[in-house]
């Protein structure tokens, strides 16, 4: 059974016109699964609903935690691109568990998001990979700890 923990981030943002502003809505990780055709061996945990340059060394506390307390080998986390390299730079420590960490450099809900590719690529992943840390996003691996997002290009690289 892989465990799913959510945390927010780009994936699960959500545009108002009103304000201008997008903001975290509730996860679609489960529309994702299932448009990935993905129905069954997994259980599903909300974490946190923030857009990830607002995560604290707190809440990355809280992620690993979570982490170590599941009972399960095989751990996917959603989360904002912005921090994901940190955050799983947090988790590094956990050498038992195979974890994996994606998102999407676009929400969800807009027509043109790699939110579909991604999770479905990371459920791959975390199922192939040895025990370790890593980011899966836009059809590569990166390992905790050796890894960036690069701002300008809009993806991430080895570091």
């Amino acid at each position: 059974m892989i465990r799913i923990f959510t945390t927010g981030g780009t994936i699960d943002k959500v545009y108002f016109d009103a304000n201008s502003e997008f903001e975290i809505g509730e996860s679609l990780v489960p529309e994702l699964l299932a448009e990935s055709n993905i129905h069954k061996g997994y259980r599903l945990q909300g974490l946190l609903r923030k857009d990830s340059l607002e995560m604290t060394d707190g809440d990355r506390g809280l992620v690993l935690a979570a982490v170590t307390a599941c009972d399960s080998s095989r751990v996917l986390i959603t989360h904002g691109t912005d921090t994901m390299a940190a955050t799983a730079q947090a988790l590094s420590s956990l050498n038992d568990k195979t974890i994996v960490l994606t998102g999407a450099m676009q929400p969800a809900r807009m027509r043109r998001s790699d939110a579909v590719f991604n999770i479905g690529f990371a459920w791959a992943a975390v199922q192939l990979l040895p025990p370790g840390v890593y980011i899966a996003m836009n059809g590569e691996v990166f390992e905790a700890g050796a890894v960036r997002k690069n701002l300008k290009a809009q993806r991430f690289e080895r570091t």
